[in-house]
Formats: C-alpha cells, sequence, structure tokens
C-alpha cells in the first residue's frame, strides 16, 4: 500500500512538519511505510496549493493521502471542496485522517465488497461534515480576528504581525551558500511567496554591497 502523508500549516511562522511524528507512529503501528511526504505552508482555506496537487499529481489509484486531521486538507468553501473530493474521486486517492477513525479502516484492506462500499459512504459522509465544521472555525477565527484589529486601530494599539527577521536571514544564508529553492522551503518550512521576498531581499542587498564584501 503506498501511502503519501501531506503535512501543512496555514503561516510561514507555523511549523507545517509539526506532526510527522504522529503520522510515522500511526503508520508503524498498521504495518504502513510512509513512501512520501508533502509539506506546505498555505492557508487550507484556498486550493491554491501546489504541494497537495503535486501529491496527487503523482497519486495512482489505491494510493493513501494521510493526514493528521482534516482541516489540514481542507478549510474551503463548500464549492471549493466539491472541486478538490471530485479530484481525489477522479485520482481514486484514500483520504485518512488521524482525527476521524472510520477512515483508518482504508489503510487495512480487509472487508467484503458491501462492508467497504458501506465504510466509503460513512467515511465520505464525516469527511463533508469535518470539512464543513474546519470551513466554520476558519470563518469565525477571521471575523473575531477582524474585529479584534478594528478595535485595536480604534484605539491605537495596533501595529500588525512582527516580521521573523531571524527566518529571513536563515533563508538569506542557505541561498547565499548555494541551496536551491526547494531545498531551503523545505529546511526552513516557509511558502514559496516568502522565498521570492527572501530572495529579493538578499539580491537587492548584495548589489549595495561594496565589491570586497561579497
Amino acid at each position: 500500500m503506498f501511502v503519501r502523508a501531506y503535512l501543512r500549516a496555514s503561516t510561514d511562522e507555523q511549523d507545517a512538519s509539526r506532526a510527522k511524528d504522529q503520522l510515522k507512529a500511526f503508520a508503524v503501528e498498521r504495518g504502513l511505510t510512509i513512501a512520501c511526504w508533502y509539506v506546505e505552508n498555505e492557508s487550507g482555506a484556498s486550493l491554491s496549493r501546489p504541494e497537495l496537487f503535486r501529491l496527487l499529481t503523482d497519486a495512482s489509484p489505491g494510493d493513501v493521502l494521510l493526514v493528521e486531521q482534516v482541516d489540514r486538507l481542507s478549510r474551503l468553501t463548500a464549492a471549493d471542496w466539491e472541486r478538490l473530493k471530485a479530484e481525489l474521486t477522479a485520482r481514486k486517492v484514500r483520504v485518512v485522517a488521524l482525527d476521524l477513525p472510520t477512515s483508518w479502516m482504508m489503510t487495512t484492506g480487509n472487508g467484503d465488497e458491501f462492508t467497504g462500499r458501506l465504510f466509503d459512504a460513512i467515511n465520505n459522509m464525516l469527511l463533508d461534515m469535518l470539512a464543513a465544521v474546519a470551513r466554520k472555525d476558519y470563518e469565525d477565527r477571521r471575523r473575531r480576528q477582524a474585529q479584534g484589529q478594528a478595535k485595536a486601530k480604534a484605539e491605537g494599539k495596533y501595529k500588525g504581525r512582527p516580521e521573523d527577521t531571524e527566518r529571513y536571514s536563515r533563508i538569506a544564508r542557505l541561498l547565499s551558500a548555494g541551496h536551491s529553492w526547494n531545498e531551503v522551503m523545505e529546511t526552513v518550512g516557509c511558502s514559496r511567496t516568502t522565498m521570492a521576498r527572501a530572495a529579493k531581499r538578499l539580491a537587492f542587498a548584495e548589489t549595495k554591497a561594496e565589491p570586497g564584501q561579497r
């Protein structure tokens, strides 16, 4: 059984690989081997997720897409969730989530056809439910954040999110050492947008440096 693990965090300040040990332990308990890891820092509310779609492009029928929680896969609107489900169905990829025990049967391959179809139906229904809950949680948090920011601005207290200067410095050091963008993104756990911003800053700094300082 070919298992592809997907790890996602919403921002560059979060560690997308945080749940790696949990997924490894889950696989070991069931005698499985995680063959590929797909890690990215992108919003679960957007379908614009390069690593998720690279996983789907790489996948063959019957492969398992393993996630820590359903909200790592989707905080999508209902319409976008239907699009993603259609892609999963077309490629015959089986979703297994640690927070959805009914999906664990997908890793066994046991049972007759009727039982398998029954669990598929139950699993799909619960996936829909958890995806809807994840979307509502996302919208609620966004609304509370907006309200908090509006209040802070009205009181003159809002300063925005502080920049992670250490992360940018680390990216710059790795790029200067000759590492590729993909290598740096995997090492640091950042998005391509952050990479582009860091590379632009590095290029600007190098143009300003004296010839003997480069």
